[in-house]
């Protein structure tokens, strides 16, 4: 029965769509963030809690495996689109997770109309994709402190490193 809690925060776009249009009406304010999320860590965890308290509701929109690839690189992911969607949607501190194929989220940004729009401290507002949309109809674009020491990359090169020995 907990599982499927979990797998019903999981939409597609014209779900989330659905259901962040009837938050809204409700007065609730929706948080929208993005990213790979391909080894969820202590910094990922960090700032998704921090988004999520910056509203009523978070969204999260994950890049597809050849989303991921295209911009990773062709090792990346190292774990698949739906185990990194379960994996968020187990949080929390979120409340949809959606997947999209596009390199960014600009339109499923533009689908959701979200209220925030948040990245984490290594974006500068000026590169968040999607800022001037959610500016021009009022909302607020934030780039959240960044916490140090956490990364996937590094991660990924750690555990390179320790299979070479």
């Amino acid at each position: 029965m907990f599982f499927e809690k979990i797998q019903a925060k999981i939409k597609t776009w014209e779900a989330a769509e659905r259901v962040v249009a009837q938050w809204q009406v409700s007065g609730e304010t929706v948080v929208f963030t993005n990213g790979c999320f391909d080894l969820l860590h202590y910094g990922h965890i960090h700032y998704l809690a921090q988004a999520r308290d910056l509203g009523s509701r978070l969204v999260v929109g994950v890049n597809s495996d050849q989303s991921v690839a295209r911009l990773k690189g062709p090792d990346r992911p190292v774990k698949d689109e739906q185990t990194r969607m379960h994996i968020l949607a187990a949080l929390a501190s979120v409340d949809v997770v959606v997947r999209f194929d596009e390199e960014t989220p600009l339109s499923l940004i533009e689908c959701l109309k979200p209220d925030f729009l948040v990245k984490g401290g290594d974006w500068t507002v000026g590169q968040i994709v999607g800022a001037d949309f959610v500016l021009g109809r009022g909302g607020k674009v934030l780039s959240l402190p960044f916490v140090e020491g956490f990364s996937t990359t590094n991660y990924v090169e750690k555990i390179l490193r320790t299979n070479d020995k």
